[in-house]
Formats: structure tokens, C-alpha cells, sequence
């Protein structure tokens, strides 16, 4: 018997998927310490922009803009799609749903578009060109790279939020019909 069998009044049509509490609770860690090692990632690029924008040292800008695609290669991008896959999983299994209450929706549009300014906006690479020989980049660009990595950290801590206060309110679009017979 499968477990939505198992539920009185609900046809196996209400919710296609249920995990098992140990494969939740597993989905679960691995979602929150994701999360959160994507929050000291980003927090650690934060830092390394601003030490690289408000130097004048030439020779600490250009590592410092060289290490911050290792750390987005080997931690943020990784650790955003693991947020990302198993926030969707842990939200086709719950009650909560993915698209159903707005604090969900709006953590999974809070990630979506960190991926997506970490992708379109950043430019650490070319700030590593533009102080390969020994010159300070433009300070404009430097303080926008800056603010690109301070939104992202405060969408994440928003989504943090979000998951600990769960605020009240579901989606506007229209519900399934009941099937109970």
C-alpha cells in the first residue's frame, strides 16, 4: 500500500510523490547545509570584493578577482543547483508544494535569480584583465561587482528568512479540484 493510499479521503491523483521520513529528513540536511554553505560563499566573495575595491594596492586586486571564479566554480555554483534541486524535491513532497504557498515561491525565485545575477552580472574575470598589468580597474566597476555579490547575499538571507518565518498566503492562481469521492 502506498502511503497516499494510506491517507483517508486522498486519491493518489492529490500529491504524485511522498518521500519516505528518513529520505525527507536526508533531503532536508542536505538543502539546509547547501543553503547555508552558499551563504559563506557568497559572503566570502562579498569580502573579496570589497578588499579589492577599496585598496590601492594593484597587487592584491588582480588575485583577488583570480580566486573569486574558484570559489564560484568550486562552491557557488555547485551548492545553488544543490539548494535549488533539493528545495524543489523537498517541495513536491511536502504539503507546502513548490508553487502553492508564496514564501516557497518566492524562496525559489529569490535562488533562481541569484543564479541568475551570479551568471549575467558578475565580472571578475575581466576586472582580472583590466588589473593584469599592474593598474587599478575603475572604481565604478569595482563597486558594481561589489553590489552584485551584496544583493545576492541579502536574497539569500531573505530566503533564509523566509524559510524560518514562513509567512502566511497562498498563490493566486486558481486550485486543483478536489477528488475525494
Amino acid at each position: 500500500m502506498s502511503v497516499q493510499e494510506a491517507v483517508p479521503g486522498r486519491s493518489p491523483a492529490g500529491r504524485a510523490w511522498r518521500p519516505r521520513p528518513a529520505v525527507r529528513k536526508t533531503l532536508l540536511l542536505v538543502h539546509v547545509l547547501a543553503s547555508v554553505g552558499l551563504v559563506g560563499e557568497v559572503w566570502a566573495l562579498v569580502m573579496l570584493n570589497l578588499a579589492a575595491t577599496v585598496t590601492a594596492d594593484a597587487a592584491l586586486v588582480e588575485p583577488a578577482y583570480r580566486l573569486m571564479p574558484v570559489l564560484v566554480m568550486s562552491g557557488g555554483i555547485p551548492l545553488s543547483f544543490i539548494a535549488l534541486a533539493t528545495g524543489i524535491a523537498l517541495g513536491l513532497g511536502s504539503k507546502w508544494g513548490v508553487l502553492r504557498h508564496r514564501w516557497v515561491f518566492a524562496k525559489l525565485l529569490l535562488l533562481v535569480v541569484v543564479i541568475l545575477f551570479g551568471a549575467l552580472l558578475g565580472q571578475p574575470e575581466a576586472l582580472a584583465e583590466a588589473a593584469a598589468d599592474g593598474t587599478l580597474p575603475d572604481t565604478a566597476r569595482r563597486w558594481r561587482e561589489v553590489a552584485v555579490v551584496a544583493v545576492q547575499l541579502a536574497m539569500l538571507l531573505a530566503a533564509t528568512g523566509l524559510s524560518i518565518f514562513k509567512p502566511r498566503g497562498r498563490m493566486p492562481w486558481p486550485r486543483r479540484p478536489d477528488r475525494r469521492p
